[in-house]
């Protein structure tokens, strides 16, 4: 089985920052595009920035230049460096990691939990 851990989420204050963790463990053997969504109450999951194996990143327009997402393939783990945050960025932030499991030849995409960030208005 697959697990992914979220953490590093809360209260923070307009203009200030946060880091994001998202860390898989498991029987992985290799893991292509890792991610990190958000999601407000009745609203469709949004892409917020994506890193692909080869460390190309692409971000949502409303967050380029203040979030950063990077990856360790040593840890399994993406994260998220969020800076300069607004009221607006308050969502729950769902990390997407798209891996193969050791001896099965398909990829399929894992969810973590989500993590609350919210940041008052």
């Amino acid at each position: 089985q697959v697990q992914l851990v979220e953490s590093g989420g809360g209260l923070v204050q307009p203009g200030g920052s946060l880091r994001l963790s998202c860390a898989a463990s498991g029987k992985i053997f290799s893991i292509n595009t890792m991610g990190w969504y958000r999601q407000a109450p009745g609203k469709q999951r949004e892409l917020v920035a994506v890193i692909s194996s080869g460390d190309s990143t692409n971000y949502a327009d409303s967050v380029k230049g203040r979030f950063t997402i990077s990856r360790d393939n040593a840890k399994n783990t993406v994260y998220l460096q969020m800076n300069s945050l607004k009221p607006e960025d308050t969502d729950v932030y769902y990390c997407n990691v798209k891996l193969t499991q050791i001896g099965r030849p398909e990829s399929f995409v894992y969810w973590g939990q989500g993590t609350q960030v919210t940041v008052p208005s």
